[in-house]
């Protein structure tokens, strides 16, 4: 695996469950504070098989052995190196659970599944042709300068999911890296509305008639509220402090969880990405990547082998000030009604401007004199306090 910092080998560790059994819960908290898991409330105390049941429906993708060659003559595994990666495919599972089986969906060993839940599944098959397979985010990576095998930050992984969700004409996402500390909620319109630019162009006709006749033809394109808005996937990828998280942060960073429309964060410490999709108390709660399972054949059937794409043990915890402050926060909106500036400001205090607005004047010197950290695998913003 590489090191977070300064791309040193080190000799991978694989994490295994095998002592572990689903229902064993002793070491969870008895608490009466909330457990808050992408947007929904727990009591500790009464819900815990609830609890189990959310974080067991989330997508769990690990490092996998055995799949075809990476480009044909690349890795057959991604062990020690696609911890990253496979976050990625976490949050982006989210996304499309979210999109085709809404947040309330719930996973049950042995039960048959919906349609849409198998063709979730087989776009993240390790295989070169699915959309979101290891081998198309690894090859697709090379673009953003990573060579296939080496390990990934934040911000490389949201812009190559970016990419990637283009080809997805099912899902018709839109994944939007905000950059800069800054979202644009202009350009978000244009991309989750490009029907806009339509209508906007018929202002220019000078009759009446012709311009009602472009706005009804757009709207003629909205027979299912989805064509109106393309779901959007917003990662904003930060950096919340220098060697350690500033402690300013802690709080925001917990009403992230907090919002319905959060896919959660992705991010980790030195050497160890994880999936992050909740808290309690102090402590963060997550997915783990770092375990090895032999690939998955694609299937067609109901009967899809996915018991390993779903983390049946106790949730892994860990407290929130061992987080490594660059990570990547992710929200979710799938109607225009719920695109309100309050999602990124509570969180991490984004700038958010109109296009008629000279960002320039928001940016001070000591603003720009904040953006000394040098890493040769990711651009971040120093939040301001």
């Amino acid at each position: 695996m590489l090191d977070f910092f300064e791309g040193k080998v080190t000799v991978p560790s694989t994490l295994t469950y095998d002592t572990l059994r689903f229902g064993e819960f002793e070491d969870f908290p008895e608490t009466s504070e909330p457990v808050w898991i992408l947007g929904k409330e727990y009591n500790a105390l009464t819900e815990k098989e609830d609890i189990l049941s959310d974080v067991t429906s989330r997508l769990w993708f690990t490092y996998r052995k055995n799949f075809p060659p990476i480009g044909g003559t690349g890795p057959t595994s991604d062990t020690g190196w696609g911890c990253m990666l496979r976050c990625g495919q976490m949050i982006l599972g989210e996304a499309l659970v979210c999109r085709h089986l809404g947040r309330d969906w719930r996973w049950a060993r042995g039960q048959k599944q919906r349609e849409e839940y198998i063709s979730i599944l087989n776009a993240f098959i390790d295989k070169k042709d699915s959309y979101y397979s290891i081998h198309q985010i690894a090859q697709m990576g090379v673009g953003e300068g990573k060579p296939i095998g080496q390990w990934y930050g934040p911000n490389t992984v949201a812009q190559v999911l970016k990419k990637l969700a283009v080809f997805d004409t099912w899902s018709r996402l839109v994944v939007h890296v905000a950059m800069d500390n800054t979202v644009v909620i202009e350009e978000i319109k244009r991309l989750c509305m490009p029907w806009l630019d339509a209508a906007g162009a018929c202002c220019d006709t000078e009759t009446v008639g012709e311009l009602n006749g472009c706005l009804e033809g757009a709207c003629a394109l909205a027979e299912e509220e989805t064509a109106l808005w393309r779901p959007l996937v917003l990662l904003i990828p930060l950096r919340l402090g220098l060697s350690d998280i500033n402690e300013a942060y802690i709080e925001p960073l917990k009403q992230c969880f907090m919002l319905p429309q959060s896919l959660g964060v992705i991010g980790g410490k030195p050497n160890s990405a994880h999936y992050f999709i909740g808290y309690v108390g102090e402590e963060l709660i997550y997915l783990d990547p770092h375990t090895t399972q032999p690939a998955v054949e694609p299937c067609e059937d109901s009967q899809v082998p996915d018991e390993t794409y779903h983390c049946q043990h106790p949730p892994c915890r860990m407290h929130i000030c061992e987080l490594d402050p660059s990570i990547a926060a992710v929200g979710w909106k799938s109607r225009k009604c719920v695109l309100r500036h309050s999602f990124t400001v509570d969180i991490s205090k984004l700038k958010f401007f109109s296009t008629n607005t000279d960002v320039r004047n928001y940016f001070s010197d000591s603003d720009r004199l904040e953006r000394f950290f040098d890493s040769e695998d990711e651009e971040f913003e120093i939040l301001s306090l």
